[in-house]
């Protein structure tokens, strides 16, 4: 499966906060200027690359003089902005000198849960990328708010992937891989090289928190590369101070662990549904509803149990098992008040419950993607 990292046309990357500031004592210029040589050696040969990188926050604490990531928001914000200026400068400057422009691009939640930002996200991005110029994607975490946040750039390296149909994603982290268990706690733990990305066992492989200074841990790199595979993409976690670790990985060299997508990947419109992070709420649906949505049928009212949060028709809602696990996620026909009135009803009882009918069902197949 390595040919298929070879045989990539556009990556994405990711660069933790630990590689970008050398875990946390200001930011790596030698690095970042070594990663430029590769990714411009990589455009030279024809691949497309946009660069997803954490270090905003963490060159903002080294600038302030923090030596530990704040908890408040506001705190966390404004090293985000001290942090942002020298970080994009740092970029521009190693791109360069290395024939490359680069350019900013700062990105919430709302920019991908809302279509047309989204459209207009990946035709920027594309654009881009047909002019020879580097995307550097981070949050925008001077404005960013716990409701919109990402959480980590693992995650935002898998959307990023998922928005302009990456052939894969590489995730440099200051690990060499994924392992079988926690390395620094298991002397016995094994490096895995190869494995489905669709494979659940890997998130009790993966553990738990990463370092004070990242956001994330192995964890957030598994559940990204899950994500990235909706989309058909390939995702190769790799220690990034290996010499030369971006041309190798791109070469389809054995180095990291690559996790694989074997699933079909989902149109476009369905991609988006799946890529949401924040619902407007939920719904409970019976047995019958929930085999309903795996034949691939739409949702109708009559099978919704309860309805749970407020939400406006168009929302994008979660579909839920009685135990409570997500089977799918859609757009919604009704506002969460109809829902509720029509809820346990046939469809041909709408107009008479509600006074008018949009649409048979609370949720068309069209607009409905499964989960899980």
């Amino acid at each position: 499966m390595r040919s298929a990292i070879r045989n990539a046309r556009r990556l994405v990357v990711k660069v933790g906060s630990a590689l970008v500031t050398n875990n946390g004592e200001g930011l790596a210029v030698e690095a970042l200027a070594d990663w430029a040589r590769q990714i411009a050696s990589l455009a030279a040969s024809g691949k497309e690359i946009i660069l997803v990188s954490s270090g905003a926050i963490a060159a903002g604490m080294q600038r302030l003089g923090w030596t530990s990531r704040p908890q408040e928001m506001h705190q966390l914000q404004a090293a985000a902005a001290v942090g942002q200026m020298g970080l994009a400068q740092a970029y521009e400057s190693v791109f360069s000198q290395n024939g490359l422009h680069t350019a900013q691009i700062l990105l919430t939640h709302e920019d991908l849960a809302d279509r047309t930002r989204y459209l207009n996200a990946r035709s920027t991005l594309v654009t881009l990328l047909e002019l020879g110029v580097v995307p550097i994607i981070n949050e925008n975490d001077t404005v960013v708010t716990d409701e919109i946040k990402f959480g980590d750039n693992d995650t935002l390296g898998a959307l990023v992937a998922n928005l302009i149909d990456a052939d894969a994603l590489i995730i440099l982290t200051d690990q060499q891989g994924l392992y079988t268990a926690d390395p620094r706690k298991d002397p016995a733990a094994t490096l895995i090289s190869e494995d489905r990305a669709e494979n659940t066992a890997l998130e009790t492989m993966a553990g738990g928190a990463g370092s004070g200074i990242s956001k994330g841990g192995m964890i957030t790199k598994v559940r990204a590369a899950q994500r990235a595979a909706r989309s058909g993409a390939h995702t190769c976690i790799a220690s990034g101070r290996e010499a030369d670790a971006l041309l190798r990985v791109a070469a389809g060299d054995s180095i990291g662990t690559l996790l694989y997508a074997t699933s079909t990947p989902l149109a476009a419109r369905k991609q988006w549904l799946a890529d949401h992070l924040q619902l407007a709420g939920s719904l409970t649906l019976d047995a019958g509803a929930v085999q309903a949505l795996k034949d691939g049928k739409s949702l109708l009212p009559i099978g919704v149990i309860a309805v749970n949060g407020k939400f406006s028709r168009g929302s994008v809602v979660a579909c839920r098992s009685e135990s409570g696990q997500e089977v799918a996620r859609g757009l919604i026909n009704y506002a969460s008040n109809d829902t509720r009135r029509i809820a346990r009803h046939a469809s041909s009882e709408i107009e008479e419950l509600l006074g008018f009918s949009e649409e048979p069902e609370l949720i068309h197949r069209d607009n409905l993607v499964q989960i899980g």
